[in-house]
């Protein structure tokens, strides 16, 4: 019913910036706004962590590698996500993921799923 697609990954070097986006569309009908919004990670040989989150009521929490320099945020009017990562390290390497729930009705009824990943490199 909801595809999230992400987008802005890339290599960049140390102490840089990206912005990923997170993207909802309705593959059979039209979507009503993101309500809450994770950031997840894995970098090879690791599991999966937790990077950044947006409850419906617009509370954030931050992993604390991360702290100080990712912003989460979303438009609903685009029905857009984004992730602003700045003084980017080594250690952010990883494939970046976004998880959502999505209004899919006026009525209440809600879609949960991920996307399909984009990768972030930083070159030290």
């Amino acid at each position: 019913q909801v595809q999230l697609v992400e987008s802005g990954g890339g290599l960049v070097q140390a102490g840089g910036s990206l912005r990923l986006s997170c993207a909802a569309s309705g593959t059979s009908g039209i979507i009503f706004g993101i309500n809450e919004i994770s950031w997840y990670r894995q970098a090879p040989g690791k599991q999966r962590e937790m990077v950044a989150g947006m409850t419906r009521d617009g509370r954030t929490d931050y992993a604390d590698s991360v702290k100080g320099r990712f912003t989460i945020s979303k438009d609903n009017a685009k029905n857009t996500a984004y992730l602003q990562m700045n003084s980017l390290n080594s250690e952010d390497t990883a494939v970046y993921s976004c998880t959502a729930e999505v209004s899919i009705d006026l009525e209440g009824s809600t879609w949960y799923g991920w996307g399909q990943g984009t990768q972030v490199t930083v070159s030290s």
